[in-house]
């Protein structure tokens, strides 16, 4: 097929360095341009990177001759690419404003960060759960004066584990959610060589992730108007968020209350057999399994099990009945591959795959 040409704009950081490994040898995409900050500009990706490659895998051939842009240069950079990913680090002013002006010059951009996701016309879809949001793109394109051009971002990794445990139980009418995520030192940019205080710790705060993880997933469970995303009204979401020494993967214990409470058979089976839409359609990133329910009561664990399907599928376990809630359980996905970049590589492969970006 005729590859779509793909800029990675925030490209030096830990998951703009993710959406580049990712793009290594991608059967629909090419990496053709990078773009970061003005200090890195007019550099090799190679040497704007330097020692701060933070991969387990060595950076790609193709990306370490390409000169690096300058970021806010966006005319200059929309010009060679069908489409952008953006995973900047910038306040959310900056980012709003940034990410609006690449897709007013008719250039999707696919969106890593928090900015844009709660705006109404703004698609915040994890694929395989909430793929129908895609059709509030021309509502938005209408708003920003564009015939190709919008944002689409992906949710917060924090919510990647359990939302999608629980979304194909809401027909049983989920009301409450208690979840306690224990969070991967990569979702704060970092490793233990570059954040040697996190070694032996665990800090109860991150910043603004208790918030993301009670509002997120009602957009993600709402309903597409022509005035927005309409936020569903329920369930009641309680989030604790904790980050750990753990190098990747986020682990979530998760209590739920049901309207009709399904056995735990019922629950397990629908984990098991839950194919949804980027499954059938065949998406390159799209893992085999979305959700693999482990029946050992030590399981899932991190180091085992964040990597399940390239580090796209979602791992489940102990679930049983509680004394307070209907039941728990404890999910795992892997933040910087389903939480991040892999999870905005999917995106860009259903938005391909619907229609939503051509060529220029």
């Amino acid at each position: 097929m005729n590859k779509y040409k793909v800029g990675v704009v925030g490209a030096t950081g830990m998951v703009g360095q993710r959406f580049v490994s990712l793009l290594e040898g991608h059967p629909w995409f090419q990496l053709t341009t990078v773009a970061a900050s003005a200090r890195s500009a007019g550099k090799t990706y190679c040497d704007a990177v330097g020692t701060r490659w933070a991969m387990n895998t060595p950076m790609p051939e193709e990306a370490k001759g390409l000169i690096v842009m300058d970021a806010a240069k966006v005319e200059d950079v929309a010009a060679t690419v069908d489409f952008i990913f953006c995973a900047v680090d910038m306040n959310k002013d900056e980012i709003r404003a940034l990410e609006e002006a690449y897709a007013k010059t008719e250039t999707p951009v696919i969106s890593n960060n928090s900015a844009n996701r709660l705006v109404a016309d703004v698609p915040m879809i994890i694929p395989e759960i909430n793929p129908e949001h895609c059709e509030v793109i021309p509502y938005q394109r209408k708003r920003l004066g564009t015939k190709v051009g919008f944002i689409a971002a992906k949710s917060n990794c924090s919510i990647q584990s359990y939302v999608p445990a629980l979304s194909c139980l809401m027909d049983f009418g989920v009301k409450d959610i208690l979840a306690c995520t224990y969070q991967a030192i990569s979702g704060a940019g970092k490793t233990f060589h570059t954040w040697p205080e996190m070694v032996d710790n665990l800090i109860p705060y991150i910043g603004g992730e208790e918030q993301k993880s009670e509002q997120e997933p009602l957009k993600i469970w709402g309903k597409v108007t022509e005035n927005g995303i309409e936020l569903a009204e329920n369930p009641r979401i309680s989030a604790q968020c904790y980050r750990v020494a753990v190098t990747d993967g986020h682990t979530a214990a998760v209590y739920v209350n049901f309207e009709n409470k399904p056995s735990m058979e019922e629950i397990i089976d629908r984990w098991n057999a839950w194919q949804p839409e980027p499954q059938k359609l065949g998406l390159p990133s799209a893992p085999k399994q979305f959700l693999t329910y482990f029946t050992e009561d030590d399981r899932p664990q991190a180091k085992l099990d964040r990597d399940l399907y390239g580090g796209m599928g979602i791992s489940i376990g102990r679930l049983r009945e509680d004394n307070i809630f209907d039941y728990k359980f404890a999910c795992l996905s892997h933040n910087t591959l389903r939480g991040a970049a892999g999870g905005g590589v999917l995106l860009a492969e259903l938005l391909c795959a619907k229609g939503y970006i051509p060529h220029k």
